[in-house]
């Protein structure tokens, strides 16, 4: 119930506001006050006003073969372009401009005069607000005197990072490439995988300063609508002046401002993407980041790994069986120490008791106290792992927490039990293929370690209970968290905790996936109502505005 009430308080906006509408351009039926004057000279004038100063701001006034000066010009930043493509577009504009036609009648219009220029990606730009966002995205500007616009001609390039393996979400078999810094590149990577027109994006330009990208990529037909609806009027809600990774985007557009557990997905694989597409998701790709948004999730999705469909089916089904007993390891491991040393020493047999007490007898700290500090040096030497440069981070770490490990047991700190159980707590920890979701764990273990030392297993039961709770009454998007057990489908049950081989996946995930239930031609296989994965009316996202 608090954390109901705290979310009701932290909940983000979602309503549209005339001022989130202005900053995004979608101010309907008033003319721009910024529009451009047919002045050729106060067109320079304003860009030099705005950019003048800059080192990275070319402006260049174009001359004729024979030397003499027209009334034309052209700016680019430098290094936001391909310089490669500069000399030939300059050329054909010159070719243009000091032709007898145009020198004639200089005042065409923007579609004639776009014609003559031999690019693929031009556009015409009749306002102070276009001309700045097309520059600043790496467009090369053209302008012509008598007219009151310019074209922006899209030759971005400039450094840019090559597709590589993906560093936090490496498999053994499948594709080894992983998505960028640059949005255009991880679009072409999507489009690789998914060659159909189903696939739609849709873009928002977000943040005051930074003037963000940011796509939204469904599949028509296979995406719920409502889903996809709920997702833009989130995006269109943000009034913020930055967005630097899709992190921002995640805490503006959540459905919970108050829990541990993550609510959407976060992946830099291509294949985790395009599968998530194909089973109903909707992805959010931000420019500038490698990482993409995927939603609606449930609590099972992070536990599910890209490598789960490139291996066989029994293999798969085991490594996820491993993933939920190390998740329930990494939480109660060091809880579940404490209570029964503490409180139910009866549980324990016989002969491991006396060894624990033995090892016990010289320790100065109670088990909480000395789990506590086991577990918060732990986080230490990760983080500083995690900080420190790359060549000497993992000796540093490895050599630390051993170092660390056995001076502390000589010394008679800790014992050597507690040892070992903070050490495969933390290895079983690293299972968890969702670093959002293992950090939750992370943070829970300490609350549960806490109610384990004061009210031992009746405290970790406390405390259970509300979690499972708190679990159940989450929501993604209108997507149930705890979905397929709570609400129940059986249909789901085939790619949960074990997955089926393929041939027997025939429908899509229930409330997940809109029109398409089917994977597969649906006239060879049942079509009960459970199994065509029928959409509930009560399972439609909840818009979060006021």
């Amino acid at each position: 119930m608090f954390i109901k009430w705290m979310n009701q308080i932290f909940k983000p906006a979602r309503s549209v506001t005339k001022k989130q509408k202005q900053h995004q351009g979608e101010t309907p039926g008033k003319k721009d006050r910024h529009a451009l004057p047919s002045s050729f000279e106060q067109n320079v004038g304003m860009l030099k006003s705005k950019f003048g100063r800059s080192p990275d701001f070319v402006l260049n006034e174009l001359v004729n073969p024979k030397g003499l000066t027209l009334s034309a010009a052209v700016c680019y930043i430098d290094g936001l372009v391909e310089t490669v493509l500069l000399p030939d577009l300059i050329s054909a504009v010159i070719h243009v401009v000091d032709n007898e036609d145009y020198t004639r009648d200089a005042t065409r219009s923007a579609s004639e005069f776009r014609a003559m220029i031999p690019m693929g990606n031009v556009q015409s730009l009749s306002t102070e607000e276009e001309i700045m966002r097309a520059l600043l995205a790496g467009n090369v500007l053209i302008l012509l005197k008598n007219n009151d616009w310019m074209l922006g001609v899209g030759i971005s390039g400039g450094a840019r990072r090559s597709v590589e393996e993906p560093t936090s979400q490496t498999v053994i078999r499948g594709p080894k490439e992983g998505f960028t810094e640059e949005l255009s590149v991880n679009l072409s990577l999507l489009r690789r995988k998914l060659k159909t027109p189903a696939l739609k994006f849709e873009q928002h330009i977000i943040g005051t300063y930074t003037q963000t990208r940011v796509v939204v990529a469904y599949l028509d037909g296979i995406a719920r609508p409502e889903v996809v609806e709920e997702v833009n009027t989130r995006l269109k809600s943000i009034d913020t002046d930055s967005i630097l990774e899709s992190g921002y985007i995640e805490e503006f557009i959540q459905d919970a401002a108050i829990t541990p557990f993550p609510t959407i997905l976060n992946t830099e694989r291509p294949d985790t993407l395009a599968g998530s597409l194909l089973d109903g998701m909707v992805g959010i790709l931000v420019d500038g980041t490698p990482f993409v948004l995927i939603a609606p999730v449930t609590f099972f999705n992070f536990f599910h790994s890209s490598e789960d469909y490139y291996q066989r089916y029994d293999i798969s089904t085991f490594l996820r069986a491993i993933r939920f007993v190390s998740f329930f390891v990494a939480l109660l491991l060091p809880s579940l120490y404490i209570a029964v040393t503490t409180f139910q020493q009866e549980m324990i047999p016989t002969t491991l008791l006396i060894t624990l007490t033995g090892q016990r007898e010289g320790t100065p700290l109670p088990a909480l106290f000395e789990a506590l500090a086991m577990e918060l040096i732990f986080e230490v030497i990760r983080e500083a792992g995690v900080r420190m440069p790359r060549v000497i981070g993992p000796a540093i770490s490895i050599v630390g927490a051993l170092v660390l490990g056995q001076a502390a047991v000589q010394a008679g700190l800790v014992s050597s039990a507690m040892v070992i159980v903070v050490s495969f707590t933390a290895i079983a920890n690293f299972v968890i293929p969702s670093i959002n979701m293992a950090s939750a764990v992370r943070l829970m273990r300490f609350v549960l370690m806490l109610l384990a030392g004061t009210f031992g297993l009746f405290g970790i039961l406390a405390g259970l209970i509300p979690l499972l709770a708190h679990l159940v009454s989450l929501r993604s998007f209108g997507v149930h968290y705890f979905m397929p057990y709570a609400p129940y489908f059986k249909s789901n049950m085939k790619d949960l905790l074990l997955r089926v081989p393929w041939w027997a996946m025939k429908t899509r995930p229930n409330q997940k996936s809109g029109r398409t239930k089917f994977r597969q031609a649906p006239n060879q296989y049942p079509t009960s109502s459970d199994e065509a994965g029928v959409y509930q009316a009560e399972d439609k996202p909840q818009n979060k505005g006021n």
